[in-house]
């Protein structure tokens, strides 16, 4: 089987996913420009040699509908022979983007993709896209559906994880976040975006706060407690009966940030690279994806992990760097309970709660994040993983060359 490399990852800085946020007034499709004529720029890149860009967005509507990947293809002018294709897996959509990108690969019916994804949730809010899984009411009652963040409520009562805890998770990642920001450990990758005059909107992440504490988060209120009362809990309830109550101990401060952002991957063959005249970086050893079960919804990390470490016999102790997407802080901390994993090596740059999530791109960016920690540290493995809405899980295990 063709092995599949990674020859570049590039991403832009994160943008608080509200009105008066620095991205807001940058369109999704001014986003993948801005990534796309970089990765032609630094890599020198014939992009008549790419086959297609394949792109995440969870909410296609808008400016963000009617296969983005394509438009910002041409719009970046970029050879009119690369295809492009827009997908969602919902919050795993950047991910599953480049798993798909790999398997073409690997499969050798293409030679070198583009994939990542995009995310303009300040413009676009989430939900925007509707679907019947929330919205129509037979599809509701039959799938036992509850919101994500009474799902995260319900997996921390079961797991026994208290707001503290969760909050202290929270504060050690806008305390990495910080660290890695001021060490500059994320400059490889982030291009930072200028408006149509050339001036400067956003050149860092911008939703960290170096000073966040266990007290200072103690001071929200849980954001999914009326939901809950709305019925949701009940739904839960009747289907995890081993608790009386669903803990409300998630708020906007241990949970991830909405954002705007974009990021991509550049992937091909050993010989694709050789023809455009790059180095590999990484190879992706594993792709994997698993469903799970829809009401508690965001478990799917811990089986898909293991799935992919099990196609490569490996054990999660050969996993030198985790990134568990941190949608809610009891995910990764369930995850890497699960597996063993000490969270010292999990998310060692932060995560979504202080850098924010924008959904269609977390997946390429947490990949790309890795990908750069590993280089910094001369680190092999890294193994990144999000949890999905509907309940799926997802990962990906990279190896540095």
């Amino acid at each position: 089987m063709i092995e599949a490399y990674i020859y570049d990852a590039v991403r832009t800085p994160r943008g608080k996913g509200k009105k008066d946020g620095s991205l807001h007034q940058a369109t999704p499709v001014w986003l993948l420009r801005t990534l796309l004529q970089a990765m032609q720029q630094r890599n020198d890149l014939d992009t008549r040699l790419v086959d297609d860009v394949v792109l995440g967005c969870v909410t296609p509507v808008g400016e963000q509908g009617a296969d983005i990947a394509r438009t910002a293809v041409l719009d970046a002018g970029w050879a009119e022979t690369v295809a492009g294709v827009t997908l969602s897996r919902f919050c795993a959509s950047g991910l599953e983007a480049v798993n798909l990108a790999t398997a073409k690969i690997m499969s050798g019916m293409e030679d070198m993709v583009v994939a990542g994804g995009v995310e303009s949730m300040s413009r676009w809010a989430m939900g925007s896209d509707g679907g019947a899984w929330a919205m129509d009411p037979r599809v509701n009652n039959d799938l036992a559906f509850i919101p994500q963040g009474v799902s995260a409520d319900l997996i921390a009562t079961l797991e026994g994880f208290s707001r503290q805890d969760l909050d202290a998770f929270a504060a050690e990642s806008h305390r990495r976040a910080a660290q890695a920001q001021a060490e500059g450990r994320f400059n490889k990758s982030v291009i930072a975006v200028k408006d149509i005059a050339g001036l400067l909107m956003l050149g860092q992440d911008e939703t960290v706060r170096p000073g966040t504490s266990v007290d200072s988060l103690a001071k929200l209120n849980p954001s999914f407690e009326m939901m809950g009362t709305m019925g949701f809990d009940a739904t839960a309830l009747d289907k995890y009966t081993t608790i009386e109550k669903v803990n409300h101990v998630h708020h906007a401060g241990n949970s991830s940030g909405i954002v705007d952002g974009a990021a991509l991957v550049l992937l091909g063959s050993k010989e694709a690279g050789i023809k455009a005249g790059l180095k590999p970086r990484a190879k992706v050893r594993m792709c994997a994806v698993i469903g799970s079960e829809p009401t508690i919804m965001l478990t799917g990390p811990t089986p898909a992990c293991q799935k992919a470490l099990n196609k490569l016999g490996m054990t999660p102790g050969d996993i030198d760097l985790w990134e568990i997407n941190e949608a809610f802080a009891t995910v990764p901390m369930k995850t890497a309970r699960d597996l063993g994993v000490s969270l010292d090596r999990v998310n060692v740059n932060g995560g979504a709660i202080a850098l924010g999530h924008p959904l269609g791109a977390t997946g390429a960016i947490i990949l790309g994040t890795a990908l750069d920690e590993l280089e910094r540290t001369g680190k092999a493995t890294a193994l990144a993983s999000l949890c999905i809405g509907a309940g799926m899980g997802i990962a990906t295990i990279i190896e540095r060359v």
